[in-house]
């Protein structure tokens, strides 16, 4: 019965097996069957949002919640690895205290009140076009009283789509963080 029960526990096979005790000499039944913890999950390329620098991310997702946040070891920036920020950035999504509903203070109201998202779109949008049709310089064909700056970890394409749309709209100061 002894030799039963030590012939399960890895220190023994590694002492009569032999080994380093990193291959199968040092698995138990429970480590034969361990799976990684985003296994079967379906995997999103993405960039880490945090400093600019673009480090690649690998977010696992499976039935619509997030699973993990790994380094992409294909990225050429960052070639798997991650900061203390970029290794934790499943807190933006999962952490209890994100606001999920946008907050609103009218103007010189002392308090803050909820509003429905696409409300505050088209606040923005409303406020955006009275801006340029308020500023408009005929004569140049644009405005200057709008400007747009651009987060760094945007890539070529979003800065690319976003600058048409902004010179579309007129606007002469659109630039990127990521040059400043």
């Amino acid at each position: 019965m002894l030799k039963d029960l030590l012939s399960r526990w890895p220190l023994y096979k590694q002492i009569t097996e032999g080994g380093d005790g990193t291959g199968p000499e040092a698995w138990s039944e429970r480590t034969k069957t361990l799976q990684p913890r985003n296994a079967g999950a379906q995997v999103a390329r993405s960039i880490c949002p945090y400093c600019g620098v673009g480090c690649g991310q690998l977010v696992f997702h499976e039935a619509n919640k997030l699973v993990s946040i790994e380094g992409d070891p294909d990225s050429p920036i960052s070639r798997g690895r991650l900061c203390p920020k970029g290794a934790n950035s499943q807190e933006l999504v999962e952490h209890s205290g994100r606001l999920m509903k946008v907050k609103y203070r009218a103007p010189h109201a002392k308090e803050w009140t909820e509003i429905p998202l696409e409300e505050a779109m088209d606040m923005v949008a409303e406020r955006v076009w009275k801006s340029r049709l308020n500023n408009w310089n005929e004569k140049a064909r644009n405005t200057t009283a709008i400007c747009h700056l651009g987060g760094a970890t945007l890539d070529n394409e979003e800065n690319y789509l976003l600058k048409k749309l902004f010179v579309g709209l007129g606007m002469v100061a659109v630039s990127n963080q990521a040059r400043i």
